[in-house]
């Protein structure tokens, strides 16, 4: 597994140097980094020899490491791989641009990552959580936070943006403020792609049984949050 900031220290001379930490986040800190690499060339619809070509390597090689038949790629190779992917989209509508420009905006209140990995255990701790869901994957590591509000996010959130929130990596923990029962987020991140690691539900002084069912069913932790004031999310997570 490669380390997020050997990774981010790799990058800081680059042009790019934003756009690639921001990508490589969402790889590196993944559990399955060969998934996660042909996960965004598949998004961007880039074909694999063209994307080979572009990074002066056999189709064959970058299907293996794609694949897993060879062992999780290097900072180097992961560095080479997403710059190959900037150059292609930049021919075309300049989607990473846009997925990585700044994320705040109504529905999402805050956005970080974290300076050092955190496990759940310790977010629940913060957060002056209740465990609904998830308990045995207290140990999983968190690298950052999304804090929402949870009916802008219903009701203002589009589908690209969606993918905005979960910053360099999916492995974060979602806030959901002004919760009702909780059922209306568990069930939007049941349909979407990409799933956190962990969800926290703010306001709600009881949770919907399908929303605990959907988060065991995909494997998140889930918490109930005693925090009074939203705000206090932000300083909280801010200073990790």
């Amino acid at each position: 597994m490669i380390y997020l900031k050997y990774f981010l220290e790799s990058v800081l001379t680059s042009k790019n140097d934003e756009l690639i930490s921001k990508i490589g986040g969402s790889i590196i800190a993944n559990r399955y980094p060969n998934q996660a690499l042909k996960s965004w060339r598949e998004r961007l619809s880039i074909k694999q020899v063209d994307l080979a070509r572009i990074m002066a390597v056999s189709p064959s090689v970058l299907s293996d490491y794609e694949s897993g038949r060879r062992p999780s790629p290097g900072i180097r190779f992961v560095r080479r791989y997403i710059e190959a992917l900037i150059e292609l989209d930049k021919e075309r509508d300049k989607f990473l641009e846009k997925l990585t420009a700044s994320s705040k905006g109504s529905a999402i209140l805050n956005i970080g990552e974290f300076h050092e990995s955190i496990p759940a255990s310790e977010v629940v701790k913060l957060v002056g959580g209740k465990i609904l869901s998830g308990e045995k994957y207290l140990e999983r590591k968190i690298y950052g936070f999304t804090l929402l509000d949870s009916i802008q996010t219903i009701y203002s959130l589009s589908g690209f943006d969606y993918y905005k929130i979960f910053g360099a990596t999916t492995e974060r923990v979602l806030i959901f403020t002004n919760v009702g029962l909780g059922r209306s987020p568990l069930v939007a991140i049941r349909v979407s792609q990409f799933k956190p690691r962990m969800v926290v539900l703010h306001g709600p002084t009881s949770v919907d049984k399908l929303a605990i069912d959907l988060a065991e069913q995909e494997q998140i932790v889930l918490s109930l949050s005693s925090i009074q004031k939203e705000s206090d999310f932000s300083e909280l997570f801010e200073r990790i």
